[in-house]
């Protein structure tokens, strides 16, 4: 455990301290200050009509609870931008470091290639986290900057204390993190492929874009269930009363299972492959 720490800490150091990787989480902290900003000054979410998902709900909701900003922020920002930042860093974790020709320098030291995969897995873990909570931060603080406060009313329209608000808040980012972690669990396997980093990102945020289309294809509907992208804005069940515990659940299994499969993929290709050539 001792020699994985260290690991451990050595790559989260070198993800966190990428300049490109901090630029990634100073724009997902300035998203929800953006959104705040314009609903603040144009109005219009008290209007918004609510749809399937709940997301235009929790728009609507906003005006009235500056609480309700985080998770409209989450919502805008699970449908591409977090998945886009996952993919970077999870798709760089192994086909960065073997195009850059120090992944069999790593492999010379005798970490053992399973440990190393799980250490690039929980950093692309520790990082989706890391935005995720960001994001919820940013948004709360900023709701509570230029919105009422006070009890929250749910989407099921019962009101329940501020405090038991930002705990299903506290809910929702670990809802959030846990299908950002299926994502980078994809992204991994595909990074294990190739040596070009850049393929590896292009091929997980296309797979995203490409299964978020077929999600909304009535004639594909029988498909929507296996899609991973389909259960990112499940997090909505946290805020009605009771909480949607089934939905939330299976959604958290499709999340496992993807991790599962993908993760052992990514190992079985990773134990076997010629770092050499």
């Amino acid at each position: 455990m001792r020699a994985w720490g260290r690991l451990f800490a050595s790559e989260t150091g070198l993800i966190f301290r990428r300049p490109r990787n901090l630029a990634m989480l100073s724009v997902l902290a300035l998203v929800p200050v953006l959104v705040g900003v314009a609903l603040r000054l144009f109005g219009g979410a008290e209007e918004t009509e609510a749809g399937p998902g709940g997301g235009p709900a929790i728009f609507a909701q906003v005006a009235g609870n500056g609480v309700f900003l985080t998770f409209a922020a989450l919502a805008l920002l699970v449908q591409l931008l977090l998945p886009v930042a996952v993919a970077v860093v999870a798709g760089d974790s192994v086909a960065g470091e073997a195009g850059g020709g120090t992944l069999r320098y790593l492999l010379t030291a005798p970490a053992g290639r399973a440990r190393l995969l799980s250490v690039k897995y929980a950093g692309a873990v520790l990082f989706a986290f890391a935005a995720v909570g960001l994001v919820a931060l940013s948004g709360l603080l900023t709701g509570l900057a230029l919105f009422p406060t006070g009890p929250v009313t749910l989407l099921s329209g019962t009101t329940v204390p501020f405090a038991e608000g930002v705990l299903r808040l506290g809910f929702v980012v670990l809802y959030v993190t846990a299908g950002m972690a299926a994502l980078a669990a994809v992204a991994l396997a595909l990074s294990t492929l190739t040596e070009a980093a850049i393929g590896a990102i292009a091929a997980t945020v296309v797979l995203v874009i490409v299964t978020q289309v077929l999600g909304v294809v009535p004639q594909l509907s029988a498909l929507q269930p296996y899609l991973l992208t389909s259960w990112w804005d499940g997090f909505d069940g946290v805020l009605r009363d009771p909480v949607a515990v089934a939905d939330m659940g299976r959604g958290l299994l499709v999340f496992a299972a993807y991790t599962a499969v993908c993760g052992s993929f990514a190992w079985a290709r990773f134990t076997s492959r010629d770092v050499t050539a």
